[in-house]
């Protein structure tokens, strides 16, 4: 068995393939393709007529086109020198796929909240979609490159220091490993105060009804039924409701036993097609209600359309031939306090899909809720999760001792993220040239909304 003086010497010794350093050096391959090329490549398999939404979306601003442009993201970081140290990645790791919601066991934690291209990679790529996140999000509220690279620093940082002490920790001890619900009532407090009302007691009591059931149903003649809202939200026809039915039952195989009783309790109500955030769209995705002891007791699951990693071209091939099983699996593996009912299944034409529960976030949904103070404790939180998922999945001890104690890798990480929020302020800045040009359609904005 490998010792942890072993792995510690195994990750000093990564330092010979990717130093901390050359994490900050970004350059544009010379033969890097052109980013309409690659987002046009990944929409091939999605519902046409959503297509101009996304292209709308991600032209809105920069960190809408940086959450939109995952796979060219992806294809960026492919050239760029690797560590070696292989963890479960998010995938997706952007500064609003973070955020603070209430776990199976109704906890308030902070935790990374979106696994849709969770693969296994190297465990800076998930630092650096973090990095350049925060960087695009300050620049997009106006802040300055020196806010900007502080917050960045702080993320780094606080991923570096918590690997540091996770290293420290015993297996069953990282397993449970959570942020504590004091680390986060002042982001809740700051970041949604325009939102909430109340103290501090009742911010930290998560509420047994999510909030998504009061903004997306209706009870017309007393019945709760979804509540259509065109284009974002569209009652399903006869035959898509009937195919929905047919797959609820193939996902309820995919749940453990004892949580396929509790979805036993439940009957079919309603259900209804949702565009979701920005890089999903297009996607097919649709939302059920279900209904338990009364109309009072509600619960909306949402079914997602699943399509291969965008990271998964520059990597090894996944383990997993479904899709659905492959989210589903990363996210049971990565987050804490998982999500009861996660599943996959197969519906029509052969496509993948996961089922999961509409969340109610407590967090900033938006980079224009961040002001300079409340992205440096976001950052730091988001680091601090991001550390903890990647101790789950890789060699802790490994990672530790290749970042050290001293602050290299993260400056190296602040480096960066200035270099690719360059880049893509140019991407944004040709994509937007193209919609407005009418080189590729685009429709009325709208906007991104709950995944």
């Amino acid at each position: 068995m490998t010792t942890p003086a072993d792995r510690a010497a195994h990750g000093r010794a990564a330092r010979k393939d990717a130093t901390r350093s050359s994490h900050g050096l970004w350059i544009p391959a010379a033969d890097r393709l052109d980013p309409l090329t690659v987002l046009t490549r990944q929409l091939a398999t999605r519902v046409p007529e959503l297509l101009p939404a996304r292209y709308e979306r991600m032209a809105a601003s920069p960190y809408a086109c940086l959450r939109g442009a995952a796979a060219v993201m992806a294809a960026d970081l492919a050239t760029q020198p690797r560590s070696g140290l292989t963890v479960q990645l998010c995938g997706d790791a952007h500064l609003l796929n973070f955020g603070a919601f209430a776990s199976s066991d109704r906890a308030l934690l902070f935790d990374v909240d979106d696994f849709d291209e969770t693969h296994p990679g190297p465990f800076e790529w998930d630092v650096k979609r973090l990095a350049a996140s925060i960087a695009v999000a300050a620049r997009d509220n106006g802040q300055s490159d020196i806010e900007a690279r502080g917050a960045v620093h702080a993320a780094a940082e606080a991923y570096r220091t918590s690997m540091h002490r996770l290293a420290g920790l015993g297996e069953l001890d990282v397993w449970y490993e959570h942020i504590d619900t004091a680390d986060i009532l002042p982001l809740v407090r700051s970041g949604r105060q325009k939102h909430l009302d109340g103290d501090d007691a009742a911010l930290a009591r998560p509420r047994t009804a999510l909030r998504a059931l009061e903004e997306l149903t209706c009870l017309p003649d007393g019945q709760r039924r979804i509540a259509p809202d065109p284009p974002l939200l569209e009652p399903v026809g006869r035959l898509d409701m009937a195919m929905l039915r047919r797959i609820f039952i193939g996902y309820r195989s995919t749940l453990p036993e004892e949580r396929r009783t509790l979805l036993d309790r439940y009957r079919f109500v309603d259900a209804a097609r949702k565009v979701v955030g920005v890089a999903g769209v297009g996607l097919r995705c649709h939302i059920v209600l279900l209904a338990g002891r009364d109309t009072d007791d509600q619960l909306l699951l949402q079914i997602k359309e699943a399509e291969r990693s965008v990271l998964e071209p520059h990597l090894q091939p996944s383990a997993y031939a479904h899709q659905g099983h492959r989210i589903v699996a990363g996210q049971r593996l990565l987050q804490t306090g998982g999500d009861l009912f996660l599943g996959w299944v197969t519906g029509p034409e052969g496509r993948h899909f996961y089922w999961r529960q509409l969340r109610d976030t407590k967090a900033p949904t938006t980079v224009e809720d961040l002001s300079p103070s409340l992205l440096y404790d976001q950052a730091w939180l988001c680091g601090r999760a991001l550390a903890r998922i990647h101790a789950r999945s890789g060699d802790r001890i490994a990672i530790a001792h290749y970042l050290g104690h001293s602050d290299l890798f993260d400056r190296a990480m602040a480096d960066f993220s200035l270099r690719y929020a360059d880049r893509n302020a140019a991407d944004h800045a040709a994509l937007a040239s193209a919609v407005v040009a009418g080189r590729i359609p685009a429709g009325r904005p709208a906007p991104a909304g709950r995944r």
